[in-house]
């Protein structure tokens, strides 16, 4: 459902609209899921997990089915329509509650401390301010609350980081729906102000040719008990 201006009547403009990459994301990354490997991560991204979640760029909704039954409520935000309308599809076969609600990373349409954990998930890549966008995450979670994040970033050797920077120059963010390859979500995290956790370096696919986006990182965060900041 398109957003509204209040009292206005008019229709306002999706925060993210990128209708040909939705298409070929929402085709690829289904194919992923067993090709790829993809589908084993979110099981690890997600296990553990219970109480209130809210995820960010939910995409086609493939966390969905990931779950695990402990979760009371999955808020899921989504900014691009056509890959929102997949994920109320997707939430509609899911055993976990899931409510999907248009809005950006930015700007989180939640109250602030309403949730026991966030999930971030291949999305601190395409963002358009990331300190901003971690600013809502550590906004949003409850004192003590886990951040689940499996993002993709900088990785590999020079010629590697070269690449990604070349093409994140170019014209990758243009062809890629705003995606970056050469940014460092676990410095992000700790720049925001998260406690990090255990995390892992992997690859995607795990075997095979090594892609500039193929260097990932699985792992834990949490926003501190007491906010000094």
């Amino acid at each position: 459902m398109p957003l509204r201006f209040p009292g206005s009547g008019k229709v306002a403009r999706d925060p993210v609209h990128h209708p040909l990459f939705a298409r070929y994301y929402a085709r690829f990354s289904v194919s992923a899921e067993t090709r790829m490997g993809v589908g084993k991560v979110r099981d690890r991204l997600l296990a553990g997990l219970s109480g209130r979640v809210i995820e960010i760029g939910a995409g086609n909704g493939l966390n969905f089915a990931h779950y695990p039954s402990a979760v009371s409520e999955v808020v899921a935000i989504e900014p691009e329509r056509l890959l929102r309308q997949l994920a109320v599809d997707a939430a509609l076969r899911c055993e976990v509650p899931v409510d999907v609600v248009p809005g950006a990373a930015e700007a989180l349409p939640v109250k602030s401390e309403a949730f026991d954990a966030v999930v971030i998930s291949l999305v601190l890549c395409s963002v358009r301010d990331v300190p901003r966008a971690l600013g809502e995450v550590r906004r949003v979670l409850r004192p003590g609350g886990v951040v689940r994040f499996f993002e993709h970033g900088k990785g590999g050797g020079r010629v590697m980081h070269l690449t990604q920077r070349t093409l994140d120059r170019t014209l990758w963010p243009y062809l890629s729906g705003g995606c970056h390859l050469a940014r460092e979500p676990v410095a992000a995290l700790r720049d925001a102000g998260f406690e990090l956790g255990p995390y892992r370096q992997l690859l995607i696919p795990e075997k095979g040719p090594k892609m500039p986006s193929s260097y990932c990182v699985l792992g834990t965060a949490w926003r501190p008990g007491t906010d000094e900041r």
